[in-house]
Order: structure tokens, then C-alpha cells, then sequence
């Protein structure tokens, strides 16, 4: 194979926006808000949980509809990906 099959990772502007805020959080935490104080949307947590760049990392038990979610080490690399690319 010429590894022209290889999956190339593609991330929207709102997942890189997100993923990249993991990076500087102690233990990769990804924030509930974006920098507006907006809650992060639901279809980007979902697609980035769906894709293994983002995990659950705890129950939020005061506020149970906020995922609250980490930087996984594939989702690292699907940011470093797309510096590469």
C-alpha cells in the first residue's frame, strides 16, 4: 500500500477551537464555555466524543446536562495532525 488510505483527520473550526483549550488545562480539561461564556454546543462535544479526541472525565452532579470532558491522547494527535497537514 502507498498509505494514500490512511484516514486524514478533519476538524472543524469550532473542534479545533475546543480541542486546543485541552491543552493548557491540568489533565487535558476541555471547558464547558467558549471564550463568550457561551456553552459549548452539544454537536461538537458529541462528534468529538464519537471521533475518541475527547473523553468523559467526571459526573457533574450539580448540573448533570454539562458534560464535563478531557483531551485524549488521540485527540492530541488529531490536533498535531492538522498543524503536520
Amino acid at each position: 500500500m502507498d498509505g494514500g488510505d490512511r484516514n486524514i483527520v478533519r476538524l472543524s473550526p469550532a473542534q479545533r477551537k475546543w480541542l486546543e483549550r485541552g491543552l493548557t488545562q491540568p489533565g487535558g480539561k476541555l471547558p464547558l464555555f467558549d471564550s463568550d461564556g457561551r456553552k459549548i454546543s452539544q454537536q461538537v462535544v458529541k462528534k468529538c466524543m464519537d471521533e475518541g479526541w475527547a473523553e468523559p472525565w467526571f459526573a457533574n452532579h450539580l448540573k448533570p446536562d454539562f458534560m464535563i470532558c478531557k483531551l485524549t491522547v488521540s485527540g492530541r494527535s488529531a490536533l498535531q495532525e492538522q498543524v503536520s497537514s
